[in-house]
């Protein structure tokens, strides 16, 4: 008897793909979720800390941050499932998506924070 994995709409199409590039793709969806614990810890820091900051600025800044964290766990789980079936199925991997987004989070999170230094 088959062993039934979970998520269906990943492992029910096409062919198993050579473990190598399943654990690859795993490993990079375990870097995307160390990234957003990351993001995460430093948004909880930043208001934990009570910086000498602006502090309307160092809240947003924070909270910038801890959505940068919620967006890069969800990116992580779907570009897990993304990639997994695209190589079940002998397809092009997707592009990045979701990176861009965070990058343009962070420096704007940081510039937030630099204005509220010297505020």
């Amino acid at each position: 008897m088959t062993e039934k994995r979970h998520p269906q709409s990943v492992y029910s199409v096409g062919d198993e793909p050579d473990p190598r590039f399943s654990l690859a793709n795993e490993r990079t969806f375990l870097a995307w979720i160390r990234t957003s614990l990351a993001l995460l810890a430093v948004g909880v820091a930043i208001e934990a800390l009570k910086l000498d900051i602006q502090p309307v600025l160092r809240f947003i800044a924070a909270v910038v941050f801890v959505l940068l964290a919620v967006l890069a766990a969800i990116h992580s789980w779907l570009s897990w499932a993304r990639h997994e079936r695209a190589m079940r199925l002998g397809r092009a991997l997707p592009g990045p998506s979701t990176g861009p987004v965070i990058v343009i989070g962070v420096v704007l999170a940081v510039l937030l924070l630099v204005v509220g230094l010297f505020l």
